[in-house]
Formats: C-alpha cells, sequence, structure tokens
C-alpha cells in the first residue's frame, strides 16, 4: 500500500477517522492503531505481518527479561541477553537480506578452487521494511540494557514496531521518543493538524510529481542502459537520481511525518537540506538523520568511537560506513558507496587532526561543490543494479561525448526545481503552519483536499514505488 495513492488516502481516512472516535481508553486506542498497521502491511502480504509479530514479541520478551537483571553480579547475564536478542534480530535481518547473497559468493569462489557445486538457493522474498523493524527492535534492547529507557508493555512494544506510518522505510522513531507517546492520550492540536497536512501535501508533491517523472522518464532508462546513451546524457541521469532520490526519500519521511502528527504523534525530523554539507560527515548529519544517529551511537560508539586515539576513529568510522552501506542491501555496490563515504570521512578525519594551524579553510560554496559532487559519484554506485553497470556508467562519463541528449527541458527543469526544494529553509514550512493554524477546520480540510487534487493532475501516469521500500 503506497502512500500517495488513492487506496491508502481510503485507508488513512478511516483510521483517522475512528482513532480519534474511540474517547476515554488509550488502550483501545492503541490497539485500533495496531491492527490498522497490520491491515497496511498485510495489504502487501499477509505472510509477513507473522514476522512483524514475531520480531516485536522477541524484543519485548528479551527486553524485559534484561530489565529484570538489577543486582551488578547480573550484568554478565544481561549483557548474555542482550547478545542473544542483538543476534536473534540479526539472524531475522540475515536470513532475509543476505543468505541468498553469501551462498552465491560461496558458489563464486569455489568455482575459483575448481569446486562446482549447486548452492541451495532459497530465492527468498525480502519482507518490506525489515531493515527499519529489526533496527528499531535493536536500537530498544540496547537501550533497555543501558537503562536509557524502562522497558514497555507488549502493547506499546508491538506498537512500536508495526506503527504504519513508519514501518516500511523510516523514520526510525526510537522507543525512547515514542513509547512515552504511546502511554499518553494524544491530544489533537491545531499546530499539528496544520504542520501535519501541509508535510502530506508537501511530501505527495516531491514524490508523485518531481521524483517519480524523474525516475521513470529520466534515470531509470540511463541506468538500464548506459553504453546507450551519450556522457551528456549519464551526467545529467547522475545529477537527475542525485535529486530524485532526496526528493523520494525526504517526501516518504514528510509524509510519515505529517501522518503520525495527524494521529497525535511527534516524530523527529530526518532531513536538514544535506546537499547544503561541508564534508561528508557534515552530509549525514543532515542526511537520513534516523539511521546516520543509530550507526553513530548503536554501531560506531559501541565499537569504540574516538576513544583510544584517531586511528582507532578512523577504523571505525570505515567500518560503520561499510556495514550502513551493506545495511542497504546485498550487492557490492552498497559495500562501495558505503566504503566511499567511510574512507572520504576518514581523511577528512585525518585532515582536521594533521592539518598545519596556519592553512585557511576551504571556502564554503567550493566545499559545499565538492562535498555534493563525491556524494553524487557514490549515488552511481548506490542506483547502478551490478558492480559492472556502475563502472560502464563510470566510463560512458570519460568518453567525453557531449553529443545530444534525451533529456527534455522537463527534465531538466525538475532537476533544477528539485535543488531549489532542497534548498528551501525548513523554517518555511514552520511559519506557514503557523499561519493556517487560525484557519477554520472546514476550510482547512477543503484546501488540502483542492491541493491534492490539483497535484493528481499535475503528475504522470503511475506512482514509482518509493525508492527505501527495497530496504
Amino acid at each position: 500500500m503506497l502512500f500517495p495513492t488513492l487506496t491508502f488516502g481510503l485507508f488513512f481516512l478511516a483510521v483517522y477517522a475512528l482513532t480519534w472516535a474511540v474517547r476515554g481508553s488509550n488502550e483501545w486506542r492503541k490497539i485500533l492503531l495496531l491492527l490498522a498497521s497490520w491491515v497496511f502491511y498485510g495489504a502487501w502480504d499477509w505472510r509477513f505481518v507473522a514476522l512483524l509479530i514475531f520480531s516485536a514479541v522477541l524484543n519485548w520478551g528479551t527486553a524485559a527479561l534484561i530489565a529484570r537483571t538489577d543486582e551488578e553480579w547480573e550484568a554478565g547475564r544481561r549483557k548474555a541477553l542482550l547478545v542473544f536478542g542483538v543476534a536473534a534480530n540479526l539472524a531475522i535481518l540475515g536470513f532475509f537480506k543476505y543468505y541468498d547473497f553469501f551462498l552465491e559468493q560461496l558458489g563464486v569462489l569455489l568455482h575459483q578452487f575448481g569446486f562446482e557445486r549447486d548452492m541451495p538457493l532459497l530465492e527468498i522474498i525480502l519482507p518490506v521494511g525489515v531493515s527499519f523493524f529489526t533496527f528499531q527492535g535493536m536500537s530498544y534492547l540496547i537501550d533497555v540494557a543501558r537503562r536509557k529507557v524502562p522497558p514497555a508493555s507488549l502493547l506499546d512494544m508491538t506498537l512500536l514496531m508495526s506503527f504504519f506510518p513508519h514501518l516500511v522505510a523510516g523514520p526510525i522513531v526510537r522507543a525512547s521518543d515514542l513509547i512515552p507517546q504511546f502511554r499518553q492520550t494524544p491530544r489533537l492540536e491545531r499546530g499539528m493538524v496544520a504542520m501535519g497536512l501541509l508535510l502530506i501535501v508537501w511530501g505527495l508533491f516531491k514524490k508523485a510529481v518531481v521524483a517519480s517523472e524523474l525516475s521513470v522518464n529520466l534515470v531509470d532508462p540511463i541506468f538500464f542502459d548506459p553504453s546507450a546513451h551519450s556522457s551528456l546524457d549519464l551526467v545529467i541521469a547522475a545529477y537527475g537520481y542525485a535529486v530524485q532520490i532526496y526528493c523520494d526519500f525526504s517526501a516518504y519521511s514528510d509524509m510519515a511525518i505529517g501522518l503520525a502528527a495527524l494521529l497525535g504523534y511527534r516524530f523527529p525530523f530526518n532531513f536538514n537540506q544535506p546537499y547544503r554539507a561541508r564534508s561528508l560527515q557534515d552530509f549525514w548529519r543532515r542526511w537520513h538523520i534516523s539511521l546516520s544517529s543509530w550507526l553513530r551511537d548503536y554501531l560506531y560508539i559501541s565499537l569504540g568511537g574516538s576513544r583510544g586515539g584517531v586511528w582507532k576513529a578512523c577504523r571505525n568510522i570505515l567500518l560503520t560506513m561499510l556495514l550502513g552501506g551493506f545495511w542497504h542491501g546485498a550487492k557490492w555496490t552498497f559495500l562501495i558507496w558505503g566504503g566511499l563515504h567511510g574512507i572520504v570521512q576518514v581523511m577528512e578525519t585525518l585532515w582536521r587532526k594533521f592539518r598545519p594551524q596556519h592553512w585557511p579553510l576551504m571556502p564554503a560554496a567550493i566545499a559545499i561543490f565538492i562535498t555534493f559532487h563525491i556524494v553524487t559519484l557514490g549515488w552511481i554506485f548506490f542506483r547502478a543494479e551490478t558492480f559492472d553497470g556502475a563502472i560502464a556508467f563510470l566510463g560512458g562519463i570519460g568518453r567525453g561525448d557531449w553529443g545530444a541528449t534525451i533529456a527534455t527541458p522537463l527534465m531538466i527543469g525538475l532537476i533544477l526545481f528539485g535543488m531549489m526544494i532542497h534548498f528551501t529553509p525548513p523554517t518555511l514550512a514552520q511559519g506557514i503552519a503557523l499561519r493556517l493554524r487560525s484557519v477554520p477546520a472546514l476550510l482547512l480540510g477543503l484546501g488540502t483536499g483542492a491541493v491534492i487534487l490539483i497535484i493528481d493532475a499535475m503528475r504522470f501516469e503511475g506512482v514509482a514505488p518509493f525508492i527505501y521500500y527495497q530496504f
């Protein structure tokens, strides 16, 4: 069930009406939201609702046992339970996402040594959002073990991992942010409604009009066969994908935040103009903030962080980015993408440590320009289906064939417009929402409906799936 569709619109209207109609019992309201979330997830494949429930119960039960180890002498038991819980989550993720990949690589390795084996590949269907809800479960277990959050009830924990606005593509909302909200009966505030509607409409526009059109009519055909296109086509497609993935993913996050707000819950914002970053480390403070902060808090710091000196910090940065890249998918291109980001961040760390103090700092505009193009280079590996495809794409750019292009003026305009969207100040939406608070509810609803109809008329045939659905 995709957000920018009529089916989801009708589904959400029904959920919205029913949840706010339930009065006097927050528990029944949460049960209704939980059932609605399972319907939302089951619309894709009912079989995997059981996996979602199992994962939630596993993390709830393990966290409850961890919380009962209060005495210092039980620290070893607490650690063992945490290791078990994290390993169980990784086993779920590993089986569905990486089982066939590792067997294929083993088959290739055996072939190199002259052994031919038929590997028992299962062609496993990847559950939508499995990476997000397993990461959410692990962060909850670690926070309980670190005594940062108290253990949640079974209902709250299951709803945390199943809540449909963020279930399939984030943001990765932590237990410390959302469970305290579940414990209180939400109130429908005019400010939250105004901001929620604004974010939903804004996200719908970015996804349906900008990202989907760039995907279908520019990026997908050029990445499908780079050798059939000129160097100019390839460069435009690279820039096009940089705009597409930003508009696509930030649109999902905006809509998720907006939908949660209409139901009375606050999600953290997930993007902060990432292409304004002056370094790769700055980029990861701005891009997919919920994931980058997760990697920092639960992987980088767990590896040792910056403790032990600059060289161990560099090692931990590289490992974190490699694993972060591999989290995105079982392909070598994601490892290379993560490795590129890791290597550049290591270089930045070493430069800050050993740069001669009398050397001037790089001008901001130049730093932003260089960072953006390093990120765009990485997006080529991220988008390419295979390593050979990425190399063919880069080789095509190197041909120097700057002749005709298939990119229409509309595509060029959408790329430029997408960058304008990106550079829109975050405070603009907040200011508009403040002004919308005083608009009568009926007028606000009619206005939102009219804007959605206009966007529907502007968009092109079909809606490409959200990029992060595959993760």
